[in-house]
């Protein structure tokens, strides 16, 4: 895996961390782990990757995201791939 591919791994990470953190919710956090199905994230926690990721990223969601996408680190740092982050 090269640098900037560690680097996104690492603020995606960093961002679900701090909102998991925010939550009360302390417990590891493994990147195949789900996230939202696993009811760790919360709807609005979601927005909040959104936004994040348009920021961070750049990725675009102005043709709206299905959640599903975001349920994972795995699955976020596939989904900047092709939103263009």
């Amino acid at each position: 895996m090269n640098r900037s591919n560690l680097d996104s791994r690492d603020a995606v990470r960093q961002q679900v961390e701090r909102l998991l953190r925010k939550k009360g919710d302390l417990g590891p956090l493994a990147d195949d782990e789900s996230l939202i199905v696993g009811r760790r994230l919360s709807s609005v926690d979601v927005l909040h990757v959104v936004s994040f990721l348009e920021e961070r990223f750049g990725a675009d969601f102005s043709r709206g995201f299905d959640q599903d996408e975001l349920d994972t680190i795995n699955d976020i740092l596939a989904l900047i791939a092709t939103t263009g982050g």
